[in-house]
């Protein structure tokens, strides 16, 4: 690791209050404009009054989502790795960084696009729709999957983006792309009147600006690390290569397990009859209000330890660690407080069922708690990735699952309900202890 240079960035800005949200506040901004997207796609499309392009375009984006999930340790493996050479005060190395994990967009963007008619197939397989559906689910496919280097591109701009503390750039990122989503929606959809296919052109349009926008914004890092690079043996080196597979690949096996072990959540509440599938389906959405609140001061762990290893400062990453975790306990209990209080009008607003309803009040309170019970394990994930302590990460991962496995064949069974809630609380619990257990690694890596 490289020594960090006197006066760099680490030791000249001192680690304050102020510095954390400035990291957290715009990520949260950001954060926020995202489910918004989808709800203006389903409303836009929704004024043809036809059921069958609101499935189309509902199928179709939850397919890519699902395509491009698994390249979001993009995002992760960037931001520590970029953090960690900000830190250090090598630049050009911060600039490679991007460059290698754009390489890895490109050729994932171009694998999904040559073989998409196999993709497709599969996924009409898994998720079959009537034929009408199924024909403007496939041309809204044909259209979006050009998108797919963008995307994935996408993924590591913004890692990059997080690592150096320019998040306020982030948040125009999202502004631009979504902005210009939302009116070429309007336009496409109702002014030319191109359905569904208006809706992937105008997704696919404001994905490629977003990635010219984010180019544009880290164009002196990718100078500076071609410039230094003097062919493409030197910037893709074997040891980089290397490093980059293993934390990369490190997130993206301990990612898969914590989906499946979310799918595997709802499959359970599946058993349990449809009004508390429902009712679990509702109130999974506040996990989600949770996640996007709080990935700011997760975000920000990530940037400032980061550049704690980077400039060899263990103590400044203890204090990063500390003070991001701060803010995010404070902005669980908030939250658990907010659920508790506003929950039952939240829920009234997801759901018209008085079923669901009445279901969704009875595991309110595990909601409530929710916060507060995997604030710890959110903000380690954090650290660590800053750290890129991603092994320890899927260590930590596996072993969870491992107890939240028994955890669900011994308490569903015996608590119903509550007992499937009980044990997502065992999951997140335990992930908080387990890298609690390893978090003396994080310092040793910066020492």
């Amino acid at each position: 690791m490289a020594e960090a240079k006197p006066g760099g960035k680490v030791d000249s800005a001192p680690l304050t209050n102020r510095r954390v949200m400035t990291i957290a506040l715009p990520i949260v901004l950001s954060n926020a404009t995202v489910p918004l997207l989808g709800l203006v796609d389903t409303g836009v499309i929704g004024q043809l009054g036809q059921a069958a392009p609101i499935g189309a375009v509902g199928i179709g984006a939850v397919i890519l989502t699902s395509i491009y999930w698994v390249f979001g340790f993009l995002r992760m493996g960037t931001s520590g790795l970029v953090a960690q050479s900000h830190g250090a005060g090598d630049e050009a190395e911060v600039g490679a960084h991007l460059l290698r994990a754009l390489a890895i967009a490109g050729a994932a963007g171009l694998f999904f696009i040559l073989f998409q008619l196999p993709l497709f197939w599969g996924a009409f397989q898994l998720a079959p729709a009537t034929p009408e559906v199924e024909a403007m689910a496939r041309d809204y496919l044909t259209i979006r999957i050009w998108g797919a280097p963008a995307t994935i591109a996408l993924y590591a701009i913004t890692g990059w983006l997080i690592a150096i503390e320019r998040t306020r750039a982030v948040l125009a990122l999202q502004l631009v792309q979504n902005g210009l989503n939302v009116v070429l929606d309007v336009w496409f959809v109702l002014g030319l009147g191109f359905g569904v296919a208006g809706v992937a052109w105008a997704t696919l349009i404001a994905e490629w600006a977003g990635v010219a926008l984010g180019l544009w914004l880290a164009r002196h890092a990718v100078r500076a690390a071609i410039a230094k690079a003097r062919n493409a043996a030197t910037l893709f080196a074997r040891d980089k290569v290397n490093r980059l597979a293993r934390v990369n690949g490190d997130i993206m096996i301990r990612s898969v397990i914590l989906q499946a072990s979310i799918t595997s959540f709802m499959f359970m509440a599946a058993g349990q009859g449809d009004v508390t599938l429902a009712a679990n389906q509702v109130l999974l959405q506040f996990l989600s209000i949770t996640a996007y609140a709080l990935d700011g001061f997760a975000f920000a762990a990530e940037s400032l330890v980061g550049q704690a290893v980077g400039a060899r400062r263990p103590d400044r990453l203890r204090r990063a660690a500390i003070l991001t975790s701060k803010w995010g306990v404070g902005g669980a209990a908030v939250l658990g407080a907010v659920f508790l209080l506003a929950g039952p009008a939240i829920i009234d607003l997801l759901t018209t069922s008085p079923a669901v309803r009445a279901e969704a009040r009875i595991y309110l309170p595990w909601l409530a708690i929710a916060p507060l019970v995997g604030i710890a394990s959110w903000m380690f994930d954090g650290i660590f990735i800053g750290a890129t302590l991603t092994r320890e990460m899927r260590i930590a991962m596996i072993q969870s699952v491992a107890v939240y496995v028994v955890a669900l064949l011994i308490l569903p069974p015996l608590l119903g309900n509550h007992g499937l809630w009980a044990a997502l609380m065992v999951l997140n619990t335990m992930r908080g202890l387990t890298m609690a257990r390893l978090y003396p690694r994080a310092e040793i890596a910066a020492a």
